[in-house]
């Protein structure tokens, strides 16, 4: 109202005056806030335009005026210029940039087109809030005011069938300026029946992203903790920051979340916790912190941090946030750029599994890594010069179980391809490693060690490509690969590369150990073979087939990682993606008895309304790894959309070798244009000293539309 009122005005000037004086007069007319709008063109156009004998100018019939982003819609249009009085008979529509819409029955505004009054007026924000009132009234060109209010986001029908849920207020109050309403004898209506009474009630305007005020409340239940409510409050500190703090109550605990942002010009900081008092661990403070951001500084480069830390090893667990059995925290500074990358990093480690002792873990680690990369002319080619240094303490100072490490490398490697007219590709690799070790507490080893490791490999690949007839491609790439390396020294302890793994991934790599205080040594050959099928319908098929021979066992690998042996176990790895929205993806590792001690396989399948996914592991005992026990579980995901207002979701994961449950879940979605329900109920199984099996049951209400999306054009209910 603030702007079509100006819109008005300018137009019927420019009908009533002559061209040349219109002109002249109309930046003259706007001053302070608005007058940028107001210089802008207006147009209206009627099926009549007149003046009658008394000077008023009349346009009837389809009237519309357009200024800017403004339209507006009226039956007939009467302005007086010696009063300034409007008059608009409807039905009127007023919309503005897609986002306020105002519609009335007729309205009347005073000469200084900032007072007036609508009746049968109505206002609809983004296209879905709404309020009706018997009439409303502009004051100081900022204020609407409505009396005797209905507002709802639902579906309104004209069949006078009562909306889903309303607020009936006596007067309500919107703040053009601030983008706020304000409810006087409100009432929270549901099918018409009163539910809740408010004397005051604010809510912000939908088109507002950002406001003070509640968000949706929700209800938990735990076998633990009992049945409790939370209510998050959302405090807006400024354009840029914002902070949310969300009562927990129940019989058995007492719990204060919050949640902190902040937005910077260079980064942004995140800050979430709780604070807590309950009857699990009686007068005892509990509670947890996550923090995390980032900056981007001078020279490209960009400072990361991301900390943890609980109170307890069960308090995570107990209160449904995320599932972790070890807190990261990290900080560490980067930049990488085309030809050179670098990063440091202080990590630290808290342990949250029985089986564990704080002490005895490296908790404390130091990481740097720089690498730069030249492109000779001479030689041609590629050269890598890199430079790496690691260290890792334990609180304790034990002999062996206290040991720390610090170590330091430098390495340089050439790498060069040649593809021959034949089609045959060689990649060759040359590069040597030093290595130097600071070892402490550990009287099996000793204080330092200086190792070299000069190391070669030759790479043969024998692409080859095969057009069917159906339009479908296959490609086959049989590969070999002669390695050498030769470790001076290997008297040093494995602390970074306890857990190993064979796949695609490393498959003609010179070491596969993940971290460089182990390396591979010897001779080594690799045979391959790739494979894939690209159908022209759109089916994927993916198959890779690899082995490695040494000239001599290695024994610092583990019994699972199916490298022991002077010939490795055979590489098995797969992926199937079908037109029709299946996909399957598998990696294993056959033995020389044609049996697999590691093997996964992942799937899932997706439409138009529904998904599933799953996985399942499985892994023979390896003490080295701390699995005493055989590894074989299933999880299964999933949702189904019912219909277009009700979803469902279920997930479950479980022992196949224990034959036992280890998580059960199942929710239920319903949503229309004004309101969204979600039910849920999960069951954890597993217990350890710290964490006792749980069942937790979920409640949330969201009336949306003015604290959150509604998608009302998804959900619109239909009047019937």
């Amino acid at each position: 109202m603030r702007r079509i009122a100006p819109l008005l005005l300018t137009s019927a000037l420019a009908l009533s005056v002559p061209l040349g004086l219109a002109a002249q007069t109309a930046p003259t007319q706007t001053q302070g806030q608005g007058s940028t709008e107001q210089e802008q063109p207006a147009l209206l156009v009627a099926d009549r335009v007149f003046i009658t004998p008394e000077r008023k100018l009349v346009a009837e019939g389809n009237v519309e005026a357009f200024q800017g982003d403004v339209k507006l819609s009226a039956r007939r249009v009467t302005y007086d210029r010696e009063t300034g009085e409007l008059l608009l008979e409807g039905p009127i529509r007023i919309d503005q940039g897609g986002q306020t819409t105002i519609l009335a029955d007729s309205a009347q505004l005073d000469s200084g087109i900032q007072n007036g009054l609508l009746i049968g007026a109505r206002m609809v924000f983004d296209q879905q809030v709404q309020i009706a009132s018997v009439q409303a009234q502009r004051a100081s060109g900022r204020y609407t005011q409505f009396s005797k209010v209905s507002a709802t986001s639902c579906h309104v029908c004209a069949n006078g069938k009562p909306p889903l849920w309303q607020i009936r207020a006596r007067k309500v109050t919107h703040d053009q300026l601030e983008r706020q309403l304000y409810f006087e004898g409100a009432q929270l209506r549901v099918l018409d029946y009163p539910v809740f009474y408010f004397p005051y009630l604010r809510l912000p305007d939908p088109t507002l992203d950002r406001a003070t005020g509640f968000l949706v409340p929700s209800i938990r239940s735990t076998s633990q903790l009992g049945t409790g409510v939370q209510i998050p409050y959302f405090f807006k500190i400024g354009d840029h920051k914002d902070l949310t703090l969300t009562p927990y109550i129940s019989a058995s605990t007492k719990t204060l979340g919050y949640r902190y942002r902040q937005a910077f010009v260079n980064g942004r900081i995140q800050i979430e916790g709780a604070y807590t008092r309950d009857d699990i661990q009686q007068n005892q403070d509990r509670g947890y912190l996550f923090a995390n951001g980032w900056f981007n500084l001078k020279n490209d480069f960009r400072l990361t941090f991301n900390l943890q830390t609980t109170s307890d090893d069960a308090y995570l667990a107990d209160y449904g946030l995320p599932d972790l059995d070890r807190l990261r925290s990290e900080i560490a500074l980067e930049r990488i750029k085309r030809d050179t990358a670098f990063r440091t990093s202080f990590i630290h480690y808290k342990t949250l599994r029985d089986s564990e002792n704080q002490d005895d873990i490296p908790s404390r680690v130091f990481d740097l890594n720089y690498e730069k990369r030249f492109f000779p002319s001479t030689v041609g080619g590629e050269i890598r010069l890199g430079f790496l240094s690691h260290a890792h303490e334990r609180t304790s100072d034990v002999d062996v179980t206290g040991r720390d490490i610090a170590r330091a490398t430098f390495d340089a490697e050439w790498l060069r391809s040649w593809t021959f007219a034949s089609g045959l590709r060689a990649d060759a690799q040359f590069g040597a490693s030093i290595d130097t070790f600071d070892i402490r507490h550990d009287s099996n080893f000793p204080d330092r060690v200086t190792r070299t490791t000069p190391r070669a490999a030759l790479t043969l690949r024998y692409p080859m490509t095969r057009r069917e007839q159906s339009g479908a491609t296959q490609f086959l790439e049989p590969i070999a690969q002669f390695g050498w390396t030769d470790v001076s020294d290997t008297d040093v302890p494995n602390d970074e590369s306890t857990f190993q793994e064979f796949d695609q991934g490393n498959l003609l790599s010179l070491s596969r150990f993940p971290a460089d205080d182990q390396r591979e040594d010897g001779a080594t050959a690799v045979v391959g073979v790739n494979w894939a099928r690209y159908g022209a319908d759109g089916r994927q098929a993916l198959a890779t087939v690899g082995q490695v021979f040494r000239a001599d066992a290695d024994p610092d690998f583990n019994l699972t990682s199916g490298l022991q042996g002077t010939s490795s176990d055979i590489l098995l790895a797969g992926q199937i993606r079908t037109a029709n929205g299946w996909s399957l993806a598998g990696r294993g590792l056959l033995d020389g008895d044609f049996s697999f001690s590691k093997a996964e396989l992942r799937g899932g399948w997706q439409r138009q309304g529904a998904n599933v996914s799953g996985s399942y592991i499985w892994q023979e005992t390896d003490p080295a790894e701390n699995a005493n026990d055989e590894i074989s579980e299933i999880w299964l995901l999933g949702n189904y959309q019912i219909d277009r207002n009700w979803l469902t979701g279920a997930e479950a994961r479980y022992d196949l070798s224990e034959s036992e449950p280890i998580r059960l879940g199942l929710d239920l979605t319903y949503q229309n244009e004004c309101v969204q329900v979600n039910m849920s109920v999960s069951r954890r199984f597993t217990s350890t000293s710290t964490i006792e099996p749980s069942t937790e049951f979920g409640f949330t209400l969201s009336l949306t539309g003015y604290a959150i999306e509604g998608g009302g054009n998804t959900y619109k209910r239909k009047c019937s």
